[in-house]
């Protein structure tokens, strides 16, 4: 199926869209025989016109009205349209004009694609997604801190003075806390902000992070999105479980930066591959992590009992 482009009356570009969309545009009068359009194959922009055969368009022409020779010099380059001319491309500034043929994307692209179906990650996927990265960032922060720990620790055992002593190993606590909280922020900012959008744990899960136009955010939010989670948490976790129940799987944190966590094919060319359901993934993600909570309270509830025995 052919992917169409159109510019509408401010000449901002528009698409990929299917044939069905520019047809019910036109129905809706959105669109008119003028209109530039473009597909892969296609030298350039032409008018709607021209295509209105293969886009297979209902259309009565306006007695005595003769638009060919507009259409023409839309054709050739020579209609005084600003902006227009050859060569020019998207982001070259004053000079770029959006009838110029666009590159066709090839790579799957990150700019956001409208008017498809959005799924949105729910709050099991997310859980999953979370164990992921907190195992990571754990891992990292951990041996980050234990180095910075063992360094600086080192060095205050040789104060002599008990009270420096003490008052070094706070400040050397403080500091691996401080570091953990960077590495963090560093990790989810980082990956939130990029050109995946997602940590490793929501790609492994296929979600993503996005703008609800579907764009991804600037590192500034997603370090704003970072330390509202810490909020989300701080409240007893009730900011991360409203996800669960807000009717676009919002967290507290997402409503506070205006962000949504969607599948990771949502705003792209084939909304038809989102995964509705937990996926293989998830699920044994989940699977794992809840078997190590169960044996975590197992042991914990022995110990009791066991040191509940000893005191009788």
């Amino acid at each position: 199926m052919s992917e169409w482009y159109y510019a509408d009356a401010r000449r901002e570009r528009h698409g990929p869209v299917d044939a069905d969309l520019i047809r019910s545009k036109f129905r809706q009068g959105e669109l008119d025989l003028a209109t530039l359009v473009w597909r892969e194959g296609m030298p350039q922009w032409q008018p709607l016109s021209s295509v209105s055969d293969e886009l297979q368009l209902v259309t009565e022409a306006s007695p005595g009205i003769d638009l060919r020779a507009d259409y023409n010099a839309i054709e050739n380059g020579t209609a005084p349209l600003p902006g227009t001319g050859a060569g020019t491309a998207a982001g070259d500034g004053e000079g770029y004009s959006p009838y110029t043929a666009p590159t066709a994307n090839t790579s799957g692209g990150n700019a956001p694609v409208q008017g498809g179906e959005i799924v949105y990650a729910g709050f099991w996927k997310r859980v999953a997604a979370y164990c992921i990265d907190s195992v990571i960032v754990g891992i990292v922060g951990g041996m980050v801190a234990m180095v910075v720990g063992m360094v600086l620790g080192i060095g205050m055992l040789g104060v002599g003075n008990e009270t420096a002593a003490g008052m070094g190993m706070i400040f050397v606590q403080l500091l691996t806390n401080l570091l953990s909280i960077a590495i963090s922020a560093a990790y989810y900012a980082g990956f939130h902000a990029s050109t995946g959008m997602a940590t490793l744990g929501k790609m492994a899960v296929g979600i993503k992070v996005v703008r609800p136009n579907g764009d991804r955010m600037t590192l500034a939010r997603a370090i704003g999105r970072y330390f509202a989670t810490l909020l989300s948490g701080l409240i007893l976790g009730i900011g991360y479980v409203m996800a669960a129940f807000t009717e676009r799987k919002q967290g507290l944190h997402d409503m506070i930066c205006d962000t949504l966590v969607v599948d990771k094919w949502a705003f792209t060319d084939h909304p038809e591959w989102q995964q509705r359901g937990l996926g293989t993934v998830t699920i044994v993600i989940l699977s794992i992590f809840g078997l190590i909570l169960l044996v975590g309270v197992v042991a914990i509830v022995a110990l009791i009992g066991i040191a509940a025995a000893n005191y009788n």
